[in-house]
C-alpha cells in the first residue's frame, strides 16, 4: 500500500509523543531525525551493492527492531547507529542524540517501554520507504520539512532558528535564477546553513543538479544539515561545522571561495559576530563598504555573502527590517552597496514568519552580474499584507508566494504592490530603503460625506469609486441607481433587499458568471486529460505544477477574479486530498481499495474513491429511498421532541418517566402505564404517554428500516466496487471528486464578487438613509415620549 503523506505526517509526529516530558523539541527533534534517517536508508539501501549509503551488517533499523523490550534498548540502538556512521563517514552526524541517556529517557523499564514504543512507531506500514515509487516526489524530504517546522514551532523563541519557512525558502529559491543553471559544475552556499532547508529548496530550483556548500556554527544543527542532505538525494553535498565569520570554511588559497549563487537566513542582529577576528584586518577584504556596528552583526553576513559570489553571481539573504533605514555606519554602508548597484530587489515579508523571533524581515536580493548600471534602480515589492495565521505564528500561503515570485521575475508594476525605484529618488531619501517611503501600500480611509449625512442619497464618488464593477457590467450601475436631485449625489432605484438579486439576475452579470464558467471549462478541458494520464511512476508535484499554471493562465484575463485567489483554491485542495490521492495513484495505480474507518468499527470506505461518489453515481434511486425514509424518521423525531418539550418541567405528564440524566426510556414509559391505566384521574397522563410511545415505536421502526435499507445498499456497493473498472474508477476521481470540488470553490469566488458589491452598496445606504434633520427629529419625538412617561409616574423634568 502507498504512503498517504497526510498519515506519513501523522506518524511520526506521534513518535514525538514518546518523548515529549524528558526533553523539549529542540532536543527530542534529534532522536526522531536520527530514527527516520536510519528507517529510510535502511529501507532503501539494504541489500543493494552499488548504493551510495551502506547498511552494514548490525546496523540497521531491522537490528533495531531486534532490540525491543529488552533492557539494554537504549545501549544497543547506540551501537547499531555507532555501525551505521563507522560505515558511511558519518561520525557526528547521525550519533549526536544519546539512546542511552536516562536522564532524558527515564531509567529501567520507562526507558525499554519508551524506545520499544518509538521504534514499533517507526515499524508503522505507513513509513515502508521501500515502497516509495512516486519518483521526483520527495516525499521523504518533505516528510523531514513537516518535522523540522514542527519542531521549530515547539523548540521556543531562542531554539528555533535552525529552520526557515519552507515558504520564505521558495520565494528565495525562485527569485535568485538557479533553474537558469547550465551546468552541474555551477555552485550554491549558504554561509549559515542551519539544518538546510533553505539550501536544498534553492538548489532543488536547478534541472540540472548543482553542486552544495554550506556551513553552521551549531555542531548538533550542522549534523542535522548532513542528514538532510542525504535524505534529500544529495549525499555529496558539503557541509561544514565552524564559524562563517570568524574562521570561513571555504577558501581558495587566502581568499574566500566564489560561487554561482548564495542564500542566506543568518541570526538576526547577532551582537557577538566579531568574536574571533578583526574585521579592520580582514583578510578576505569583506568589508571594503564599511565595517558593521560592533553589536550588529546584520550587515556583516549580508557583506560576507557578496563577497562570496562570483562577478556574475546572484544570491538572496533574509534580514530584519531595520536594515533597510537604520543610521550610522549602517547607513553609509547601504549607501555603498546601493550606489555599486549589486542590489536587485528588496521584497518586505509580513511579521511573525520567522522562529525564534516576531520582528518583520525582508529578503534583499543580490545580483552582481548586472551591477554594471548602478542608475537602473532597485525592484522593491511590500508583501507584508498577504498571509495567513497559523497557530501563534504567520505563514505565507501559496497564492502569496506565487505572487511575489510572479511579480518579481517580471518585473511587473502593481499599485500598491511593486515597483522599480530609480536610484535618484533613493538618493533623494538619503538612501533609506525603508519600502513604505516608495510603495503605498495603506488603504484609503472610507469617507463620510457631510452633505449626504445632511441632505440623504449617496455620494456620486463612493458609486464611482466601485469603477472595477461597472467597466464588467457597465448597465447595472443604472440599475441601482438613478440621479438625485442634487449634482454629485446618487439615489438607490431599489430597496436594500432587491440589491443582490438584481446583481445577480442583471443581464451583464450573467454574461460574466458565463465567461468565468467558460474560463473554468477551458482549464478543466485542458487538464482532463493530464488528470486520466495520471498512473504507476506518475510524479504528482509536476502534475500539480502543470495544473497550477494552467489556472493562473485560464484567469489571467478575468477581471474582478483574483487569479491568485483561484489558485490558492487549487493549492489548497491540493494540499488537503488531490496530493495524497496522486500519490497513492503513483504507486497502485487507479485502484479504489476499500478499508476500515479508523476508530469505526463497522464503518468502511476508500481513500481513493470515497463510497458516496459510487452511491452518488450507480444507486441514487436506492439513495433517494433512504434519503425519504431519513426524512420521514426526522418527522417523527421532532414530533416526539414537540411533545417531549410540551409535556416536561414542573408538573409535566412526561416528568415521571425521566431518568435520572433526564432522558425518557421506553421502559419507563412502559412501566407508568401499567401504573395509571385503570386509574380515571389519570386519562390525560395515560394518553400522553400511550401517544408518546407510539411515536417512539414509529421512531425506533424507521430507524430499523433506514439500517435495513443502508445494510442493503452497502453489500451492492460493495459488490460494484470489486467489480470497477480502471476507467470507471478513473471518472469518478478526475469528474466527480476532483474537478467538481474545484469548481465548486470557483463558483465561490463569483459568490464573493457579488457579496462584495452587495455589501459595499449596503453599507453606503444604510450610512445615509436618514438625514441628520430627520435623525434629530426622531430623537425629539422618542425624548418627548421618555418625559411623557415619566410624567405619569411622577417624575417632572426642568
Amino acid at each position: 500500500m502507498a504512503i498517504k503523506k497526510s498519515e506519513l505526517y501523522s506518524t511520526l509526529w506521534k513518535s514525538c509523543d514518546e518523548l515529549r516530558g524528558g526533553m523539549d523539541a529542540s532536543q527530542y527533534k534529534d532522536y526522531v531525525l536520527v530514527l527516520l534517517f536510519v528507517k529510510y536508508v535502511s529501507d532503501k539501501y539494504a541489500g543493494d551493492s552499488y548504493a551510495t549509503i551502506v547498511i552494514p551488517e548490525g546496523g540497521s533499523f531491522k537490528d533495531m527492531v531486534a532490540l525491543k523490550g529488552k533492557k539494554d534498548i537504549g545501549e544497543g540502538i547506540n551501537k547499531i547507529i555507532a555501525e551505521l556512521a563507522e560505515a558511511n563517514d558519518l561520525k557526528g552526524v547521525i550519533d549526536v542524540a544519546d539512546f542511552d541517556n536516562a536522564d532524558k529517557l527515564g531509567k529501567g523499564k520507562e526507558m525499554v517501554d519508551r524506545l520499544s514504543n518509538l521504534v514499533g512507531i517507526f515499524q508503522a506500514e505507513s513509513l515502508d520507504f521501500s515502497k516509495n515509487k512516486a519518483e521526483g516526489d520527495d516525499i521523504l524530504g518533505d516528510a523531514y520539512e513537516y518535522l523540522m517546522r514542527h519542531f521549530a514551532t515547539e523548540s521556543g523563541k531562542s531554539k528555533g532558528q535552525f529552520y526557515t519557512p519552507a515558504e520564505v525558502s521558495r520565494v528565495i529559491a525562485k527569485v535568485i535564477g538557479v533553474s537558469q543553471t547550465k551546468s552541474q559544475d555551477q555552485t550554491i552556499y549558504d554561509p549559515t546553513c542551519g539544518s538546510g532547508s533553505l539550501l536544498l529548496k534553492a538548489a532543488d530550483e536547478s534541472h540540472l543538479g548543482v553542486t552544495i556548500y554550506g556551513q553552521e556554527m551549531d555542531n548538533a544543527t550542522a549534523a542535522l544539515a548532513k542528514m538532510n542532505m542525504i535524505l534529500h538525494g544529495n549525499p555529496t553535498a558539503e557541509i561544514w561545522q565552524d564559524n562563517t565569520l570568524s574562521h570561513p570554511h571555504f577558501k581558495n588559497d587566502n581568499a574566500l571561495k566564489t560561487f554561482d549563487f548564495a542564500v542566506a537566513n543568518p541570526p538576526f542582529s547577532a551582537k557577538a559576530w566579531s568574536n574571533g577576528f578583526d574585521p579592520a584586518n580582514d583578510r578576505y577584504d569583506r568589508f571594503s563598504y564599511g565595517i558593521p556596528p560592533a553589536k550588529n552583526g546584520d550587515y556583516a553576513f549580508l557583506l560576507h555573502l557578496i563577497r562570496s559570489l562570483k562577478s556574475k553571481g546572484k544570491g538572496a539573504i533574509i534580514l530584519p527590517y531595520g536594515v533597510l533605514f537604520r543610521g550610522n555606519v549602517e547607513a553609509e554602508i547601504r549607501k555603498n552597496i546601493v550606489c555599486n548597484g549589486i542590489i536587485k530587489g528588496i521584497i518586505g515579508l509580513p511579521a511573525n514568519l520567522f522562529y525564534g523571533t516576531g520582528i518583520p524581515a525582508c529578503i534583499i536580493v543580490v545580483d552582481k552580474e548586472n551591477a554594471d548600471n548602478p542608475q537602473k534602480g532597485i525592484f522593491m515589492i511590500d508583501a507584508s499584507k498577504g498571509f495567513v495565521k497559523d497557530g501563534n505564528k504567520n505563514r505565507l500561503r501559496e497564492q502569496d508566494v506565487h505572487k511575489i515570485v510572479d511579480v518579481f521575475n517580471k518585473q511587473s508594476e502593481v499599485p500598491k504592490y511593486a515597483r522599480t525605484v530609480p536610484v535618484a529618488e533613493i538618493e533623494q531619501n538619503e538612501y533609506n530603503l525603508n519600502i513604505p517611503r516608495y510603495i503605498d501600500s495603506q488603504e484609503p480611509e472610507d469617507r463620510q460625506d457631510i452633505e449626504a449625512h445632511l441632505l440623504g442619497d449617496i455620494p456620486r464618488q463612493d458609486i464611482d469609486d466601485l469603477d472595477e464593477y461597472w467597466r464588467v457590467c457597465p448597465a447595472l450601475k443604472d440599475a441601482l441607481f438613478t440621479k438625485s436631485s442634487r449634482d454629485g449625489y446618487l439615489k438607490l432605484k431599489i430597496s436594500e433587499d432587491e440589491i443582490k438579486h438584481t446583481i445577480f439576475a442583471h443581464p451583464e452579470f450573467v454574461c460574466y458568471i458565463q465567461a468565468v464558467n467558460t474560463a473554468f471549462r477551458y482549464w478543466q478541458k485542458a487538464n482532463a486529460p493530464l488528470l486520466e494520464r495520471v498512473g504507476i511512476g506518475t510524479k504528482p508535484k509536476e502534475v500539480i505544477r502543470k495544473l497550477s499554471d494552467g489556472i493562473l493562465l485560464s484567469f489571467a484575463d478575468i477581471n474582478l477574479v483574483d487569479k491568485y485567489d483561484v489558485y490558492q483554491h487549487l493549492m489548497t485542495y491540493w494540499l488537503e486530498t488531490m496530493q495524497d490521492d496522486a500519490h497513492l495513484i503513483a504507486v497502485d495505480g487507479w485502484n479504489a481499495e476499500i478499508s476500515q474507518v479508523k476508530g469505526k468499527k463497522d464503518e468502511w470506505d476508500s481513500d481513493l474513491l470515497p463510497k458516496q461518489l459510487v452511491i452518488n453515481r450507480y444507486f441514487a434511486a436506492e439513495q433517494k429511498v433512504i434519503a425519504q425514509l431519513e426524512a420521514d424518521c426526522d418527522a417523527i423525531s421532532r414530533h416526539k421532541e414537540a411533545m417531549e418539550e410540551e409535556h416536561s418541567g414542573e408538573d409535566g405528564l412526561l416528568e415521571e418517566v425521566k431518568t435520572e440524566k433526564g432522558k425518557i426510556s421506553r421502559g419507563n414509559v412502559q412501566k407508568r402505564i401499567k401504573e395509571i391505566k385503570n386509574d380515571v384521574g389519570a386519562i390525560e397522563e395515560l394518553e400522553v404517554l400511550n401517544a408518546y410511545l407510539e411515536l417512539m415505536e414509529l421512531e425506533a421502526g424507521a430507524n430499523k428500516k433506514i439500517k435495513d435499507a443502508q445494510k442493503a445498499q452497502a453489500k451492492k456497493v460493495i459488490v460494484r466496487y470489486k467489480a470497477l473498472t480502471e476507467d470507471e474508477v478513473k471518472i469518478m476521481v478526475v469528474d466527480d471528486k476532483w474537478l467538481a470540488a474545484i469548481s465548486g470553490d470557483v463558483n465561490t469566488e463569483v459568490e464573493r464578487i457579488s457579496q462584495r458589491l452587495t455589501q459595499r452598496i449596503k453599507e453606503l445606504a444604510e450610512r445615509y438613509a436618514t438625514p441628520m434633520p430627520a435623525m434629530n427629529a426622531q430623537v425629539d419625538e422618542l425624548e418627548m415620549k421618555v418625559n411623557g412617561h415619566l410624567e405619569k409616574m411622577g417624575f417632572v423634568w426642568t
